[in-house]
């Protein structure tokens, strides 16, 4: 049941974006950013509001890019940004933040593996709870926003970024419409509020032991249910350019619900194998539990690289990470970490990842310029990733 929960949920994200933008409601935020209200008075403070966007807008990294790179590009010209630079900040806010705040498919994606592995024995405790102990270890994604906001504020250029420049845009994103702000804002609102309510309801009282799959579904209901009474009060639209713009925008993440499920059919295909016992005997015997963060990492990256996803990455290394931490005896959290990290590491790197072209294409930026710009920074957030790994390695070890 919480397979279909899970499914459900990534289904219907795709319906309330296709509605907030159909509302008109990233439009009214875009405008209210860039023309009603001074944010922005120079190339920092331009960069600056794109990188605070992209991190409160969290629930969907395409989104997230999309908004991100509509409000930086308008700034471009006015202040001599490059348009690589706008990707990498759209790009770096995507989904680094997706996987740190996971009230959004990368949370519900997570949540469903650990479970599996959970009902099938292999770990013992709360979903939940392990979930919110593996974010800590995300250390990939925490440098990286630091990174980025450090490269905002003092103005680092390195590698092709320091030759890349601006160029005026082939086309712009078009909005459907413009409306009030708040058409976008309450609904996001009421999505994170919503989370810990059900959190609490589906724990007895305690929201580390809530049911996830079940919470986050819920939420998307109550957020729907809310939008058509808002929407449609509003007279912003009427029933049934409601129904067809939810069923729309759900039949857009269709492909996403499907890798999310051929993860979770691969997840049992190697536990039935017996995969992941075979590696964790092969690395008792051969690796030094100290570099075992730091390989997982790696191992991540690289498929994830490879594939440009991080999604299909999860259903791949977590059920083989998870039973060599146990047969290790180090701690599953951190290894959930390290390929959170690496994956998402991958994932930022890659040329064909959705996030990369996504960025690209907001920033309106060629990919291949927005992967070589990109590239130093990524590699020198992965560099300190793999020291902290080892230092705190040796410390749980």
């Amino acid at each position: 049941m919480w397979i279909l929960k899970t499914l459900a949920f990534i289904i219907l994200v795709g319906g309330i974006m296709a509605l907030i933008n159909r509302s008109g409601g990233i439009g009214g935020l875009v405008d209210y950013v860039q023309n009603k209200k001074k944010f922005v008075s120079s190339k920092r403070s331009a960069l600056i509001l794109s990188y605070i966007i992209g991190v409160l807008i969290f629930v969907e990294t395409s989104i997230t890019a999309l908004i991100s790179g509509a409000v930086g590009k308008a700034f471009c010209k006015q202040y001599n940004i490059s348009n690589a630079k706008v990707a990498l900040v759209c790009d770096s806010t995507s989904a680094p933040i997706g996987s740190l705040i996971v009230f959004n498919g990368y949370g519900a994606l997570l949540l469903g593996l650990i479970i599996t592995q959970i009902d099938s024995g292999v770990i013992s405790g709360d979903g939940i709870d392990l979930l919110l102990n593996s974010l800590l270890y995300n250390f990939y994604a925490i440098i990286t926003l630091i990174v980025i906001f450090l490269v905002i504020w003092f103005d680092i250029d390195i590698g092709p970024m320091k030759r890349s420049i601006f160029i005026e845009p082939s086309e712009k994103i078009v909005f459907e419409n413009k409306a009030s702000k708040y058409l976008m804002i309450l609904p996001i609102i009421l999505m994170i509020i919503s989370v810990f309510v059900f959190l609490y309801i589906t724990g007895n009282g305690n929201i580390l032991k809530g049911s996830g799959s079940s919470s986050v579904f819920y939420t998307m209901l109550t957020t729907l249910a809310f939008m058509f009474v808002y929407y449609v009060s509003k007279k912003i639209m009427d029933v049934k350019t409601f129904a067809v713009t939810t069923y729309k925008g759900s039949i857009h993440l269709i492909p996403i619900a499907i890798v999310m499920l051929l993860a979770f059919g691969l997840s049992d295909i190697t536990g039935e194998l017996k995969t992941a016992q075979y590696l964790a005997s092969f690395a008792n015997e051969n690796l030094n539990i100290h570099f075992l963060a730091s390989i997982i990492f790696l191992l991540s990256a690289i498929t994830a690289f490879a594939t440009g996803t991080s999604w299909g990455t999860y259903g791949i290394m977590l059920p083989i990470a998870i039973p060599i931490a146990v047969s290790m005896g180090t701690d599953v959290a951190l290894l959930i970490g390290a390929v959170v990290s690496g994956a998402i590491f991958g994932d930022h790197s890659s040329p064909i990842s959705d996030t990369t072209i996504i960025s690209s294409l907001a920033a309106d930026c060629e990919v291949v310029e927005h992967v070589k710009t990109q590239l130093p920074y990524a590699l020198i957030s992965a560099f300190l990733t793999i020291i902290l790994f080892s230092i705190v390695s040796i410390y749980i070890n």
